[in-house]
């Protein structure tokens, strides 16, 4: 009987190794997908990121800061779930004139960035004077376009209340 126990258990032990061997390996597989993902986004808007550089001042396209930004105002609320992300690709591709694919890729970039600046706070400052830069004053109203469409249905929490003035200051509105 003991013999039984212990190679039951032995079949056990090696039955869960192996899976979590599988696990792993389609974690890590998950991962470099995630990766590749954003460096093939970045390859198509032609983002070159420079030593000693932060990545936001690398960015030459107007509607790839407007669509971070207007990620990062999601985000500020809670997690997006996979339906406001839809509906922020359509918004953008109608707001911004853009297809659905580059879209999609300008929102994986966007995510990038964001995390780039340390979470959805940072990101929204720095952005906003970089699209600032970029643009100036017109790239202010699709950027409220995409915003507004984030907007939650209860109001807007504080985060999105202080993100707003980081706006109005980087655009130097009062």
């Amino acid at each position: 009987m003991p013999i039984l126990i212990a190679i039951i258990g032995a079949a056990t032990a090696f039955y869960f190794f192996v899976i979590r061997a599988r696990n792993a390996a389609n974690i890590a597989t998950d991962m470099m997908d995630m990766a590749n993902d954003v460096r093939l986004a970045a390859r198509r808007f032609g983002f070159k990121r420079q030593t000693n550089l932060h990545p936001v001042e690398s960015i030459e396209d107007p509607n790839l800061a407007i669509t971070a930004i207007a990620l990062s105002f999601l985000e500020l609320n809670d997690l997006p779930t996979q339906d406001q992300r839809n509906a922020m690709v359509v918004q953008a591709q109608s707001t911004l004139g853009i297809s659905k694919t580059d879209a999609e890729e300008m929102m994986v970039l966007g995510r990038w960035l964001m995390n780039e600046c340390n979470g959805a706070d940072g990101a929204i400052s720095r952005i906003s004077r970089k699209l600032f830069k970029l643009d100036g004053a017109n790239g202010f109203d699709p950027l409220m376009t995409l915003v507004k469409s984030a907007l939650p249905e209860d109001g807007l929490n504080d985060k999105q209340r202080d993100a707003l003035d980081d706006i109005k200051r980087a655009f130097k509105i009062r």
